[in-house]
């Protein structure tokens, strides 16, 4: 277990708490009279933080809705026999509908926000503006920020509603101003500490992050989604590269020296490039898809199945269901000589690694099929049996399980596969969500778009810092807005941000893996940007409309 969670009854508070989709407070959760101490403060407190960790927000349904929008992962499946009503296919295709499996995020983020709305006004004095809740503002303004980020126009929840209170969505542009009212009035409340007592929960830091990657996006927010490109004009490049400076200059953060060991199941916050995190651990909290098997259900992790008897490596499942391989352009984007991040990315010839440093040895692997061993080779490219459902063949086939190449970001613990049934295949890696190598890429990127240089910072001189964690060789010469997409595509893969960096640069409806190819209408419908209301949500909500496109 990671000792340095400090959490307060978090998994009961957690177990209990129903997502929902409509905006009233439940009755039971208000209570007249708290005991006035700190341990009572840090239980209420933290079930607001950490409700990011339920199954939906930022689980499976996040997953597949928010990753599989970028360029970067694509589902497959077998035969049809993992189709499971296009979830992850119809993502990857952008094919979403109002009743779409992977749908319904927005309730989740309504939940968390009236959960937090009635901590706030328990502690928060009349307005709900005492210091001691301005970590609970900080929450509820993130929630908000995913809400206008996934669906546009959202509501301004900013206090407990009626029972029988209707609240409108309010326009995107509305919603960004008052995100950047929230964090600009809290951040003098927040705590500056960055350790043990604070890791995963909103100080300062997390605010000044949240607020940059507000305002390098907010030519997006402010503008109808389908006017924006990619050199859509930005007000506040100015602000975000001065809270970039407020980061770097805090002296609190370093992206360090080595890339990978950052994701490692021992990460936490010992890891200096983590701004603000998600603390997963299967003793702790029992669940928990991205952090737990999500990342890596395409391949066990193990000695045992497909490769050789008593070797250790990634081998794929003789059951993949919900198999997530890489597309062939962000492939190709881990070209950079000597890269350690290159190390995540299987294709081709497949070795054995470590299973306690998790590094690549020179055993090449072989693998049965049928009566025959044949080399394990991961394929960049798919022959696809059916391109419109992403299905590669039959599963028992294991050249078609080798289609597609794979990554791995995440590594398990040996003991996440073997030997703990109760809690098998959930993993302890904490998910990063703010790094400061983004927040270097971030100012690099506002200095470009045509921000002002500070602190001697060039945009080569920031992408060369980032660089040089992964040991990967300088950038030279006038840097490009290509240049820094392509650089964020490598160091923050796997991360939650590809979808929201492709709608910014223009180019979420490019050609990549076979998308357009399964959907020709995702090269033209930029309604896509904006994903659709689910169908619970309009039956609960009725003043509200479905977003355009849908």
């Amino acid at each position: 277990m990671k000792s340095y969670i400090k959490l307060i009854a978090l998994g009961g508070v957690l177990a209990g708490m129903a997502s929902c989709t409509d905006l009233d407070t439940p009755d039971n959760i208000h209570y007249t009279e708290f005991p006035n101490n700190p341990i009572a403060t840090s239980g209420e407190f933290n079930k607001c933080y950490y409700y990011t960790r339920n199954e939906g927000w930022f689980g499976r349904n996040f997953w597949e809705t928010v990753a599989m929008f970028g360029d970067e992962i694509m589902g497959v499946n077998f035969a049809g026999n993992y189709f499971d009503n296009g979830r992850r296919i119809h993502c990857a295709q952008h094919k979403m509908t109002s009743s779409h499996t992977s749908g319904g995020q927005e309730g989740d983020l309504l939940s968390g926000i009236t959960v937090t709305n009635t901590v706030i006004r328990n502690y928060g004095g009349a307005e709900g503006k005492d210091p001691i809740v301005a970590p609970l503002r900080a929450i509820r303004a993130y929630y908000h920020f995913w809400f206008m980020e996934l669906y546009g126009d959202a509501p301004i929840m900013d206090r407990v509603f009626a029972e029988d209170e209707q609240v409108d969505r309010a326009p995107r542009a509305d919603v960004a101003r008052w995100i950047e009212s929230e964090l600009l009035d809290v951040i003098p409340d927040l705590t500056e500490e960055n350790n043990a007592n604070t890791y995963g929960t909103p100080n300062k830091w997390m605010a000044e992050a949240l607020l940059a990657k507000l305002y390098i996006n907010w030519g997006v927010y402010t503008n109808p989604i389908t006017q924006v490109t990619g050199t859509t004009p930005n007000e506040k490049l100015d602000d975000c590269i001065y809270w970039c400076d407020q980061l770097i200059k805090s002296g609190v953060f370093e992206v360090g020296d080595g890339y990978r060991k950052k994701f490692f199941p021992d990460n936490g916050v010992h890891i200096k490039d983590f701004i603000y995190a998600l603390p997963f651990d299967p003793y702790m909290y029992g669940n928990g898809y991205w952090g737990g098997w999500q990342p890596n259900r395409d391949c066990d992790f193990r000695s045992i199945g497909l490769a050789s008897a008593g070797t250790w490596t990634w081998q794929p499942k003789e059951s993949p269901s919900g198999c997530y391989v890489l597309t062939p352009e962000c492939v190709d984007r881990f070209c950079l000589e000597g890269d350690e991040r290159n190390e995540m990315i299987a294709v081709g010839q497949h070795y054995a690694y470590d299973p306690s440093t998790f590094a690549r040895t020179d055993n090449a692997l072989r693998v049965k099929s049928g009566r025959k061993n044949i080399d394990m080779v991961y394929t960049k490219d798919i022959e696809w049996a059916d391109v419109t459902t992403f299905d590669v063949g039959p599963e028992s086939s294991v050249p078609c399980l080798l289609q597609g190449a794979r990554i791995y970001k995440y590594p398990p613990r040996e003991e996440d596969y073997d030997g703990r049934w109760d809690k098998k295949g959930l993993q302890s890696n904490d998910l990063p969500i703010f790094r400061f190598a983004d927040v270097l890429l971030t100012k690099a990127e506002a200095i470009v778009r045509g921000g002002t240089a500070t602190e001697g910072h060039t945009p080569a001189s920031l992408i060369n810092e980032v660089r040089d964690c992964a040991h990967a060789p300088h950038i030279t010469g006038t840097v490009t807005l290509q240049d820094i997409l392509d650089e964020r595509g490598r160091e923050l893969v796997y991360e939650p941000w590809r979808r929201n960096d492709l709608i910014r640069f223009g180019q979420f409806e490019a050609d990549w893996g076979w998308k357009n190819v399964a959907n020709p209408e995702a090269k033209t419908k930029l309604e896509n940007r904006l994903l659709p209301l689910s169908e619970g949500t309009l039956g609960t909500n009725t003043n509200w409309h479905q977003n355009p496109g849908y």
